[in-house]
């Protein structure tokens, strides 16, 4: 604590999660040659060798991140590497190991570890990177997870979030607000069942949402998708705290203004029914609701005929100067001003 009770004490709420790190780092200097790239961007970059290295790395507490109440262990090991293999790719590379640290209170038995180590070495297999270590420590309160995950890629394909350039055409991988909408299907039978115990609700039609939720995916498959395409992003992010947070992120970083369009922003269908349910409009979801893990990157537009239609790409706006701002364009016409308010990684839960 601050010794000096004359100092003025500054809340970190207002200050928001970049700013944040931008304030604690600003006086650290990249000393070393092999580091190609610090603080800033999805991941770090060292050049060890013919290919550059890679390491992101990202903290989950419980309370915060996560709820056990509807979060299963094993699928809570297996998202925890996700959201780190995530930031990967979100570079255009390869992830090749990870290494966990945890701290734990006692109210947590063996079991309950390794039901949770049972969903890491499932993520560890299906995406083909391997456990290098880690730490185990007690904590007072709760589960706290550290993942660091390492990659890997040649230098002429990492993607950092500024290289786009004016005109670049702005593309999102999969669908955007499904896990959004399965936490609000969660928490909302969470509050059913402390008020009636006994009920068993039938989350059936709701299934999509809650996978994407409880056990997303990384887009493992993108880089070598676009590799077959002959496309190169120019700039990428991947979205994990929504939309409109990440195009701002983006944008910034590139120095640049954006413009994309509500009707081109791919939701699925049963995202749009469980909007329309609670009473939520499918936009607001894919803008701000984050947790998708999907990647958003620019190209040029000599490539548009390469992606035009794919399945798994959808170009939903383009790249302008940085006067004309960051705007979405409705599908009534209308043009409004995209702001940040996707997750919010320094506020507690209570401040979501």
């Amino acid at each position: 604590m601050l010794e000096d009770k004359n100092i003025p004490k500054t809340p970190i709420a207002t200050l928001g999660e970049f700013a944040l790190i931008e304030t604690l780092t600003k006086s650290f200097e990249i000393k070393d040659s092999s580091t190609q790239f610090g603080i800033g961007d999805d991941a770090a970059v060292i050049q060890h060798g013919k290919d550059e290295t890679l390491v992101s790395t990202d903290l989950l507490i419980e309370g915060v991140h996560f709820d056990l109440s509807y979060m299963p262990l094993k699928h809570l090991g297996y998202k925890a590497v996700m959201v780190n293999l995530s930031d990967i790719y979100a570079m255009n590379a390869v992830a090749t190991q990870i290494t966990v640290s945890i701290a734990v209170s006692n109210r947590f038995p063996l079991e309950a570890l390794e039901e949770f180590y049972l969903g890491i070495h499932l993520a560890c297999k299906n995406y083909k990177v391997d456990l290098v270590g880690g730490d185990t420590t007690s904590s007072t309160k709760g589960l706290m997870i550290s993942v660091t995950a390492i990659g890997k890629a040649s230098k002429d394909e990492i993607a950092f979030r500024n290289g786009a350039k004016e005109g670049n055409l702005v593309v999102v991988t999969g669908d955007l607000g499904a896990a959004y909408m399965g936490l609000q299907v969660l928490e909302r039978e969470k509050a059913v069942f402390q008020v009636n115990p006994q009920s068993q609700p039938d989350l059936s039609e709701y299934s999509y949402c809650i996978e994407r939720q409880l056990k997303p995916e990384s887009r493992v498959d993108i880089k070598a998708l676009l590799k077959d395409l002959e496309v190169k992003p120019t700039a990428m992010i991947d979205v994990s705290d929504g939309l409109s947070s990440e195009i701002l992120h983006l944008s910034k970083a590139s120095k640049l203004g954006c413009q994309i369009y509500e009707d081109k922003i791919p939701v699925d269908p049963e995202v749009l029914k469980s909007c329309e349910e609670f009473k939520i409009n499918s936009t607001t979801a894919a803008l701000n609701g984050g947790e998708d893990y999907e990647l958003l990157f620019t190209i040029e537009q000599s490539d548009f005929e390469k992606i035009k239609g794919h399945p798994h790409l959808s170009i939903i706006g383009h790249m302008t100067e940085v006067a004309s701002g960051y705007n979405m364009v409705t599908g009534l016409g209308q043009q409004i001003e995209l702001t940040a308010q996707g997750w919010n990684g320094i506020e507690n839960k209570e401040n979501d």
